[in-house]
C-alpha cells in the first residue's frame, strides 16, 4: 500500500513540477484526437468498442500499479499490438475519417467566388421550390455541398451543372419523371446533379416512422458537413438535416435564414443556428 501511495505521489509531483510547454501541447493534441474519435464513433457500434478499449487500458495501468504481474503481462501483450487491433475494430470509422479528409475542399481556390451576385435570386428560387412541393406534398431531397466535397455522391446521379431555378427543381422532383427518385446536389450556384444515391443513417436514434428519404438526409449529414432539406411526401413537412440531426418542421423564415447563411458565408454561423433552434424549439428533433 505504501508503494502505491509513493508511486502516486511521484506521478503528481512529476505532473506539477516537471511539465513543459511541449508536454502541454502533446497532451492537448492527444485530447483532441480522443475527442474527435469519440465524435466519429458516436451513435455507432464503434462507440461500445472504444469504451471497451479505454477500459482495457485503465485495467492495464491498474494491474501494473498493483503489481499483478501475470495480468499486466497479458494486457500489455494485447496493447502492444494496439495499432492492428484499432484498424480491425474501427475500420469503418477510419475509412469515414479518411474519406472526409480526401474529400475536403479547404485547399480549393475560389470555391464560393461571386455568390453574392445572385444570392437573393438563388434563395428565392429554392424557397419557392420547397414551398410549392410542400403544398402539393411532393417528396424532395436537396443536398447543399459545404466544405466537404460530394463528388462521389454526384457521380452516382445524373450530371446537370445547371443554374438553380424553381421550375427546374420542381420538374426534377415531379413524380414519374426520370430524375425524381433520389437527391439533388447543389454546388455553389449550380444544380450539380440529380437522382443521386445517399448513404442511409447509421444512428440508432433515428425514428422508425421516418422514411428512406429522411434517413438518407441524416445519413449524408452524418458523414459530411452537408446541409440537407427534405420535403415529406406523406405530410408535406419540411425538415433540415445537419450533423446527423433532423429538425422539423421548418418555417419560411427559418428557410430564409438558413439559405442566407449558406450563401453569405458558405457555412451557417453558430449564432444563426442558435436563433434558428430557439424559433423551432417546438418542432420535432431526431438525433
Amino acid at each position: 500500500m505504501n508503494d502505491i501511495m509513493s508511486t502516486l505521489r511521484n506521478m503528481v509531483w512529476n505532473l506539477t513540477h516537471r511539465i513543459r510547454i511541449t508536454d502541454m501541447i502533446d497532451i492537448l493534441i492527444v485530447a483532441v484526437i480522443i475527442y474527435e474519435l469519440l465524435l466519429l464513433t458516436r451513435h455507432t457500434r464503434g462507440s461500445a468498442l472504444l469504451k471497451g478499449l479505454f477500459l482495457l487500458i485503465i485495467i492495464a495501468l491498474l494491474s501494473n500499479l498493483l503489481g499483478f504481474i501475470s495480468l499486466n503481462w497479458l494486457l500489455t501483450a494485447i496493447l502492444q499490438n494496439g495499432a492492428i487491433v484499432l484498424v480491425v475494430l474501427f475500420q469503418p470509422e477510419f475509412r469515414k475519417a479518411l474519406e472526409r479528409m480526401g474529400r475536403s475542399r479547404v485547399f480549393r481556390k475560389g470555391a464560393r467566388k461571386g455568390l453574392d451576385v445572385d444570392r437573393d435570386t438563388i434563395i428565392a428560387e429554392i424557397i419557392q421550390t420547397i414551398m410549392d412541393l410542400s403544398k402539393r406534398r411532393v417528396g424532395a431531397l436537396i443536398v447543399f455541398e459545404q466544405q466537404t466535397g460530394l463528388q462521389d455522391v454526384v457521380e452516382t446521379g445524373t450530371r446537370l451543372n445547371a443554374v438553380i431555378s424553381a421550375p427546374l427543381l420542381e420538374n426534377i422532383f415531379e413524380p414519374n419523371t426520370p430524375l425524381h427518385d433520389g437527391a439533388v446536389v447543389i454546388r455553389d450556384r449550380e444544380v450539380a446533379a440529380a437522382a443521386c444515391i445517399l448513404p442511409l443513417a447509421e444512428a440508432s436514434g433515428v425514428s422508425r416512422e421516418l422514411g428512406t428519404r429522411h434517413r438518407a438526409a441524416v445519413g449524408i449529414s452524418e458523414n459530411t458537413d452537408a446541409i440537407v432539406l427534405v420535403v415529406s411526401e406523406e405530410t408535406g413537412i419540411v425538415s433540415l438535416a445537419r450533423d446527423g440531426a433532423l429538425t422539423r418542421p421548418l418555417t419560411v423564415k427559418a428557410l430564409e435564414e438558413i439559405l442566407g447563411e449558406i450563401y453569405r458565408t458558405g457555412n451557417p454561423g453558430i449564432l444563426s443556428w442558435i436563433k434558428f433552434m430557439k424559433e423551432n424549439a417546438g418542432g420535432e428533433k431526431d438525433e
